[in-house]
């Protein structure tokens, strides 16, 4: 049997493209936005309001992919909308037109999330899901290196002309939507439901779901609540004195371990248990946090994102593949999606949470609240039955 179908091929391409077109702007998204007017303050209520827009669109749209029992719709509905909004954030300053881009960027995400892995774990048996997803996984974050990678070498010879590399990011996103023509999704046998569904229904498959998806979803969310931006761990190098370029390319490089190892480390999870491999990548998490509280030098630092990288790729796709195999078939993006928006709503608030401990006793105190949180998590975690 072919494990890495056409479909899977097509899906991890769209991805790569977009995180190509995607992460050419995140270095610089924060510095534009100064530059056109936005204060710090009016960025974080832009991010809150655009991830809070992601969240529950994931909820929505997961349980309206199952509804119809559609995917392919949603999938390139989702990335249309993502593609369309870079450029748009280009051609006017106003806030308000702004705010509309960056909203339409994030409602891409929550309409496709939960179809397109509900596509891929259509495409695996429950023994080859951990490498589909980390295969998925691997080529996505390939795009998160490609994509800062392309946006240094541009600014290097059109410095502070970030309107242009707004415009250059939606030629990839085109790509990314010329790839889903290509994906052939199954006919489903179930006959399509009639209800209407309302925007938070989502909420009641936390209800009706199996006792295990709860336990396990729970404690991915009470992680993801001391799991704040990796733009601490940027921050906490900045402060120990490295330049931008130092900063972006330990991240590139982050990016680069977490793309190479995500397939592997699927492949692994299928052998020995989606838990073992995803609690592994928990003490990695730890490690790593512990170490950021006291790390002063580069070779630290690098050692220290190596292994973050190992972490990612051994719980970013390994928890959606997880849980496609403790829920049903019928119900599957309709679980990424309340776990996804319940996720975005944590991460917000994960953020805030670290912004605050840094604020009143520092970086130190952070990582190491951290990581002896994640460290209970970890625990938890490893005593839930696969």
């Amino acid at each position: 049997m072919k494990i890495i179908t056409k479909n899977i091929w097509i899906l991890s391409l769209v991805s790569l493209f977009t995180d190509v077109a995607s992460e050419m702007l995140y270095p610089i998204m924060p510095v534009y936005l100064k530059t056109i007017g936005f204060s710090i303050v009016l960025i974080g209520v832009l991010e809150g309001f655009a991830e809070a827009t992601a969240g529950l669109s994931k909820g929505y749209f997961g349980n309206l992919s199952d509804n119809k029992r559609k995917r392919l719709p949603f999938i390139q509905a989702g990335y249309s909308f993502s593609a369309i909004s870079k450029p748009m954030m280009a051609l006017f300053s106003y806030p308000l037109w702004i705010f509309f881009s960056r909203t339409m960027d994030r409602l891409g995400k929550g309409i496709r999330t939960g179809a397109r892995d509900a596509l891929l774990s259509d495409e695996a048996t429950p023994q080859t899901k951990g490498r589909v997803f980390g295969f998925h996984r691997s080529m996505d974050t390939l795009g998160a290196v490609i994509g800062p990678l392309l946006a240094l070498v541009y600014l290097i010879y059109y410095p502070n002309d970030y309107k242009t590399l707004f415009i250059v990011a939606f030629f990839p996103g085109i790509i990314a939507i010329a790839f889903t023509f290509f994906i052939k999704e199954k006919k489903k046998e179930v006959p399509i439901q009639k209800a209407k569904i309302g925007l938070l229904d989502f909420i009641k498959y936390w209800k009706e779901s199996p006792a295990i998806y709860r336990k396990l979803v729970g404690a991915l969310l009470v992680f993801t609540l001391f799991n704040s931006s990796d733009v601490f761990l940027l921050l906490k190098i900045k402060e120990a004195g490295f330049n931008d370029t130092t900063v972006i390319g330990i991240y590139i490089f982050y990016n680069m371990v977490y793309a190479l190892l995500s397939y592997p480390l699927g492949i692994l999870a299928d052998r020995i248990g989606m838990r073992k491999i995803f609690t592994s990548g928990l003490i990695f998490f730890v490690t790593v946090y512990l170490g950021m509280a006291y790390a002063e030098n580069k070779v630290v630092f690098m050692a220290l994102f190596f292994i973050y990288g190992i972490y990612a790729a051994a719980t970013e796709g390994i928890a959606k593949a997880w849980i496609t195999n403790i829920c049903k078939k019928e119900n599957t993006a309709t679980a990424i999606g309340t776990y996804t928006a319940f996720q975005s709503i944590a991460t917000m608030l994960a953020s805030s949470l670290a912004g605050v401990i840094w604020f009143s006793f520092g970086a130190s105190a952070t990582f190491i609240i951290t990581g002896i949180m994640v460290f209970g998590v970890t625990i938890y975690i490893a005593q839930i039955k696969n």
